[in-house]
């Protein structure tokens, strides 16, 4: 049984600060949207050309540092004496859906279509190995680098909380630790805002991503056209669910949510790959894989240095600092959910159960979205600059059976996949927000129910003054940035850590222990 934390546990000064500086920067957004879009937009460039070849190799070094450990007698080390929370197969959806989110759903139809555009690797535009390579792009940045991203910020955090037994599950309370500096000083509080910055950034790009896609779904549905009014009635339905599902807690809310929602996903690509293409799902799913296993490394590191291109700037490094703004999100929540399991059992679910559940799942839909465009049925790579293909995914769902059956179960996969990342996002929120939380303690319902009103109100406010969703999405990756220097901080300390209290210990006695600890 989890404790709840107080009232006087709040962290109000972090809270009203992150709040002001995210209100003003929307404001200001919706208020000189213009050169707030360039002003961003070359502080991006800037960014990615000074910092891309460092990120890919921060990138590629720390799945690298992964494998090692997951190899090593580090391995072993269980993060907390009980026996884990929750079963395996909750534990895996929970941390898929929290990770994905419904704009998964959207990128699933649309991403090989970018990249059919404009490929990577200097391949021909919208030629027969462009279509290969767009597949074999999209299983790498939703592959092994992207989850070792989410699994390097989550195992500092697990271990300064479970086998360190350290006070504060938040960003700054690991680097406090690590650096010496009070998590409730000045340098905790400038990384925590970060942090909340980010992650409310990164939430804003979710919902407006998913919520025009869902609007035109329900447009279809009801025969009628999208408005603000749909928009606001698909928000108001999710805030319901998850705000719910947040007060219940992780225990009654959020794995039933995340378990109900894996049935539906599962029923709904279960469903899309017996109709087929069958065969083509298969054959194009292991031809990319196969492309992608194979240039892994090319991939990784590829800056196009002669032609100079954008790809590299546009998508890898785009991605991986992408993924970069939910990894102290992540790494929080799977901190929460990961009592009593060892290293490698942690690394190895992120690492292959996280890019397996993608890769299956978009096999199925990204290649049906693609034959769809070969057979010349619906034409998804020239739609992309009209509504960036949201149109098109609703075209190719109505070339199903029983297509309006499809949009509907698409329609409620995509808000109980975007309920599932925003009820996890409002509890690493209210975590991060409150004051020494100690292993065994929640933060207080009412603390998280704020945080679920502030992730709705963000994102409504955006669509309502209609501040450009490209800048705010440029905003929180380029505050990404700052974020790989947090983590470096947290990898030292981790790595620290580990030869401080395991150093001497041979792999025998690591594993005899945890099985003292299993059994008691």
């Amino acid at each position: 049984m989890e404790k709840q934390m107080n009232n006087k546990s709040y962290d109000v000064p972090l809270i009203v600060i992150s709040l002001f500086i995210v209100s003003v920067i929307v404001v200001f957004l919706g208020l000189l949207p213009e050169k707030g879009t360039a002003f961003a937009n070359k502080v991006f460039v800037f960014l990615t050309n000074l910092f891309g070849a460092p990120i890919l190799l921060f990138t590629f070094g720390v799945v690298a540092f992964l494998v090692y450990i997951s190899f090593s007698k580090y391995g072993d080390i269980r993060l907390g004496k009980e026996k884990p929370q929750f079963s395996t197969k909750s534990w895996i959806a929970m941390m898929l859906t929290a990770g994905l989110g419904s704009a998964t759903v959207y990128w699933a139809f649309t991403e090989w279509a970018f990249y059919y555009n404009t490929p990577g690797l200097g391949a021909e535009p919208q030629t027969s190995a462009a279509y290969e390579w767009a597949l074999a792009y999209n299983f790498f940045h939703w592959g092994i680098s992207a989850w070792a991203l989410y699994c390097i910020a989550a195992l500092p955090i697990a271990y300064h909380f479970y086998v360190r037994k350290n006070k504060g599950l938040s960003l700054s309370s690991v680097v406090g630790e690590v650096t010496g500096f009070k998590s409730n000083g000045v340098v905790g509080k400038i990384v925590d805002i970060i942090f909340i910055f980010t992650c409310l950034g990164g939430l804003s790009i979710t919902l407006g991503l998913s919520v025009p896609l869902l609007s035109q779904g329900m447009a279809s549905i009801l025969g009628i056209e999208t408005s603000f009014t749909i928009d606001l009635i698909i928000i108001l339905i999710i805030s319901v669910v998850f705000t719910l599902s947040a007060y219940l807690g992780i225990e009654k809310g959020v794995k039933r949510i995340t378990d109900l929602n894996s049935v539906f996903v599962l029923g709904f690509i279960g469903l899309i790959f017996l109709i087929g293409p069958t065969t083509f799902m298969i054959n194009n799913s292991t031809n990319a894989v196969g492309l992608m296993v194979q240039n892994f490394v090319h991939m990784s590191l590829w800056t196009d240095p002669i032609e100079n291109g954008s790809f590299p700037n546009d998508w890898t490094i785009f991605y991986w600092l992408y993924w970069i703004t939910y990894a102290p999100f992540m790494g929080v929540f799977v901190t929460r959910i990961s009592r009593g399991r060892k290293i490698k059992e942690l690394i190895f679910n992120m690492l292959i159960s996280g890019s397996l559940g993608c890769w299956i799942f978009f096999g199925i839909l990204q290649n049906i979205s693609m034959d769809r465009d070969i057979r010349g049925i619906v034409d998804v790579s020239g739609s992309l600059d009209v509504d960036g293909g949201n149109q098109a995914i609703i075209d190719v769902l109505n070339t199903l059976p029983l297509s309006t059956f499809f949009i509907l179960f698409f329609v409620v996969v995509s808000m109980l996949f975007l309920a599932s990342t925003l009820d996890s996002a409002s509890y690493t929120l209210a975590a991060t927000a409150t004051k020494g939380l100690k292993d065994h303690e929640d933060p207080s319902p009412f603390h998280r129910l704020f945080w679920c009103l502030v992730i709705v109100l963000v994102p409504l406010t955006i669509i309502f003054i209609n501040a450009p969703m490209n800048t705010i999405k440029t905003a929180a990756i380029v505050t990404s940035i700052p974020l790989i220097f947090v983590l470096l901080i947290m990898i030292y300390g981790l790595v620290k850590w580990m030869r401080e209290d395991f150093g001497d210990t041979s792999a025998h006695v690591i594993k005899e222990k945890n099985k003292r600890k299993k059994a008691s």
